[in-house]
């Protein structure tokens, strides 16, 4: 398969985190607090952050795009973010525009009094719900699936606002894990499948809900437990409330949390991501062994499985393949002329173990494939004598709607090519990939059983769990976005 086949450009060619949120009840430092869990789901999330808080008076916000140290490392913004309740939020968009009306939390002043929103996730339905709300009148702020939350818990007519929450819950189709604060109360909701992950959380009497443990290391604080599937935890000065609005189902979070999003440092379903990654490479090197000198990961996400496939292998492991910590978003652009010239912004070759050398790749996905061609590449450059790859998931052969931002699929190179053809394509001596078995088995599972997956796996599979109400009728679904066709 020729390599003009697709473009090379290295842009689109990784999959975008979603969003992380944190939220903290009953602490002096709630605002500081929450910069600092937000700094430690930054991965989930580059394109903009925000913060509300309460002070017994009034609703405070404050929101940037860029990273979190862009805006919330200045003493002055924190200390404009008063009380001892704050929610925040950390933003890759999957619909609607980078723009700061779409920043979340995203805040309204309701009947019952202010309510701010953050979500992780996306709603399957959320063009049918901005549509038919615009129509009866709903007047919108933002771009985002989001703000439909708000007109939902603004147009219940049920008493009280934990109600009204609950209320508007039973509309929502796809994937979420909310967190809102009103003047009394944190409340975090996990969709009824459990699909996006949230934590809750303990620090000296105060209680966290946020989308990893690793938020909670940063602070001191204590894992108390996950929100389990459907189920709604309330938090006030009373303490805490469970709350189990919709009828039991099991369990299927997504399990791409463990191939790439989640942080290793974090903890999923009681079993450690890093874990999980090793053992994802442990279960590729017993599937699929290779005959070569060296390991080489993929920095940084396929370090993990390639420190378990080199130990399953007896293979020696290698930093064959420097990565630079320091390019940014905000590095100048290249000029064509430029790229031409194969400057190496993000990755390099470590010549001295690669030359001369048969090796491995292991990376933890291949979405487009243009990246693993100029890895390739690069490793051949530097003196490989053979390159292989190996690939610590299954192919991605359909797209997400659940709040991960992948191509469509036509642009996902499993959906179109067979491995042997994405062997040639990408340039290497050999090619696989870890089956959907193996993967379950890396993360605690047993074998997948087509009637009651244990986990969301529709990029592998195709079995996506929710009514995908927004794209019934398109030819090609793709992903979605409240601008596509002028909405």
């Amino acid at each position: 398969m020729a390599h003009d086949t697709f473009n090379l450009d290295m842009d689109g060619d990784t999959l975008r985190e979603e969003c992380g949120v944190f939220g903290i009840f009953g602490h002096d430092d709630a605002s500081a607090l929450t910069a600092l869990g937000l700094h430690a789901l930054q991965h989930r999330g580059q394109e903009a952050a925000g913060i509300v808080s309460y002070d017994g008076g009034r609703f405070h916000a404050e929101k940037g795009l860029g990273l979190v140290s862009d805006y919330f490392s200045r003493e002055e913004t924190i200390g404009r973010l008063k009380g001892r309740v704050a929610l925040g939020h950390v933003r890759y968009s999957t619909t609607g525009e980078t723009i700061l009306r779409n920043v979340q939390p995203l805040f309204a002043e309701l009947a019952t009094g202010g309510l701010a929103v953050g979500h992780n996730g996306n709603l399957t339905n959320g063009h049918m719900l901005r549509r038919d709300l615009i129509q009866q009148g709903a007047i919108y702020q933002s771009t985002s699936d989001t703000e439909a939350i708000l007109h939902l818990v603004a147009r219940s007519t049920k008493p009280r606002i934990v109600e009204r929450f609950i209320d508007a819950l039973r509309l929502l189709e796809g994937a979420y894990s909310l967190v809102a604060m009103t003047n009394k109360k944190l409340i975090g909701a996990r969709d009824p499948l459990g699909i996006r992950p949230l934590i809750l959380g303990e620090l000296n009497g105060a209680y966290i809900l946020c989308s990893e443990t690793c938020a909670l290391d940063i602070i001191g604080a204590k894992f108390v437990r996950e929100v389990e599937n459907g189920e709604v935890v309330v938090i006030s000065e009373e303490g805490i409330q469970s709350l189990r609005p919709f009828p039991k189902l099991p369990a299927r979070p997504c399990i791409f949390e463990y191939v790439y999003f989640s942080r290793p440092d974090s903890v999923l379903g009681g079993r450690s991501v890093y874990a999980a990654r090793k053992a994802m490479g442990v279960q590729l090197a017993q599937e699929s062994p290779a005959d070569v000198d060296v390991i080489i990961p993929v920095p940084d996400s396929g370090v993990p499985a390639a420190l378990g496939y080199a130990q399953q292998s007896g293979i020696p492991f290698e930093l064959g393949i420097i990565r630079n910590h320091y390019v940014g978003r905000t590095f100048i652009e290249p000029t064509q002329q430029i790229r031409a010239l194969g400057v190496k912004l993000k990755h390099n070759a470590n010549r001295s173990v690669i030359a001369g050398k048969r090796i491995l790749l292991v990376d933890d996905s291949v979405v487009r494939g243009t990246t693993s061609v100029k890895i390739v590449k690069m490793m051949y450059e530097a003196g490989a004598k053979e390159v292989h790859m190996r690939i610590a998931s299954p192919p991605i052969k359909h797209p997400d709607f659940y709040g991960i931002d992948t191509p469509e699929q036509k642009h996902l190179l499993a959906a179109t090519h067979s491995i042997e053809e994405m062997r040639e394509f990408i340039g290497v001596k050999s090619l696989a990939f870890l089956s959907v078995n193996g993967i379950y088995a890396a993360v605690g599972g047993t074998p997948r059983n087509d009637v009651q997956p244990q986990f969301t796996d529709h990029c592998f599979t195709g079995d996506y769990p929710t009514p995908l109400t927004d794209l019934e009728g398109q030819a090609t679904p793709r992903q979605l976005s409240l601008l596509a066709e002028g909405r």
